[in-house]
């Protein structure tokens, strides 16, 4: 039976709410007035029959892409990622995954009906991207490599040289490589952005602005691919979203003017997060764990217990987490640092207190 919903995505949600919200992995959501929008910049209808061309233009020339190479789906990464893997995987197909990862992710390609193998990302060491135990899994019949970066749920970055070596060793058995690369944004310098994305090879990348600049609601995700995929999955869209709402590409258009101030907004929450993190629970004995300078969560191992046990005991001090079984990691939980920094201190001392 073809599988139908995904377990994290409900928990996310739909989990009662909570005082201290370290659950999500998004940076806080921005006001409005943060975009500094006028009535000139909203248009409930515009042309975007194939994408609304002012805002897959900013994207192509952010990162240096043909505009033809652009899908603007609406529906966030989320929906990109969905879209993008509808393209290029049949049922049946032979998809290899890392492990742990982003339970969307494969139970979109449980949806898809693709035959699933995994590869392991290793917390001794540091969640690395390691290409040879992916390269010594590929096979003839593996149709498509999926992995994220920085990692989700670790915040570990990939090197260029491992991702190369993986995409060469894909490529020589006839697969490509698809890398959701949401939570790479709040990695850039000012001014500069990249992408494991190459016209003419075989990797296809998502990315969005909702997790790294708190504008979750206009829900603004991109695919980059080589022109004619990508124009299969403008027309696969046809059978989904067909066209995303307009005043939210408009309002998306003006959210990448205003990048560096909403950047210098988030880089500041999640730094001033992580250095409370560090103070309270960086070298805490209950824990296992590697560290990471960028990204929006940690992934810590609890050295006794059960991480969803742990994430009960914490709710009911009103301290939201996600337990690790939801990546495959049931000794684990994830902790967001894009929060309100007030609110985010507080729940890491009762999160802090509580492994005590």
């Amino acid at each position: 039976m073809r599988h139908l919903q995904s377990d994290y995505m409900h928990f996310a949600k739909f989990r009662a709410g909570a005082t201290y919200d370290l659950a999500t992995s998004g940076v806080k959501d921005c006001a409005l007035e943060d975009l500094g929008l006028t009535w000139d910049d909203l248009a409930l209808h515009g042309p975007n029959a194939s994408g609304y061309g002012p805002l897959m233009e900013i994207v192509a020339a952010r990162f240096g892409v043909a505009r033809a190479c652009v899908v603007m789906p609406g529906g966030g990464a989320s929906f990109a990622n969905h879209l993008a893997l509808a393209a290029l995987v049949r049922p049946g197909d032979e998809v290899l995954v890392e492990r742990p990862t982003y339970e969307l992710l494969t139970d979109t390609l449980r949806y898809l009906q693709a035959d699933i193998r995994r590869f392991d990302r290793l917390a001794a060491d540091g969640w690395s991207l390691d290409p040879t135990p992916v390269i010594e899994a590929l096979r003839p019949t593996t149709r498509l490599v999926v992995l994220t970066h920085l990692h989700n749920p670790s915040s570990a970055p990939a090197s260029d040289p491992a991702i190369d070596a993986i995409a060469q060793a894909a490529e020589r058995v006839g697969a490509r490589v698809f890398i959701d690369e949401t939570y790479r944004e709040l990695t850039f310098e000012p001014g500069a952005a990249a992408t494991s994305f190459r016209p003419g090879g075989n990797i296809v990348t998502t990315s969005s602005l909702t997790k790294a600049y708190g504008v979750s609601g206009l829900r603004c995700g991109w695919i980059l691919a080589d022109p004619p995929l990508a124009e299969r999955m403008r027309r696969l869209n046809d059978l989904y979203g067909v066209a995303p709402p307009h005043i939210s590409e408009r309002m998306s258009v003006v959210t990448f003017q205003r990048l560096p101030q909403l950047k210098a907004r988030a880089t500041a929450l999640v730094e001033t997060n992580r250095g409370a993190y560090r103070d309270l629970l960086g070298g805490h004995p209950a824990l296992e764990q590697t560290m990471f300078d960028a990204g929006t969560t940690v992934f810590p191992r609890l050295k006794i217990g059960d991480g969803a046990a742990f994430a009960e005991r914490l709710a009911a001090r009103g301290v939201a987490v996600v337990p690790g079984g939801y990546f495959e990691a049931p000794d684990h939980i994830r902790i967001g640092l894009g929060g309100d920094a007030e609110m985010t201190r507080a729940g890491l001392e009762i999160l802090a207190e509580t492994l005590r």
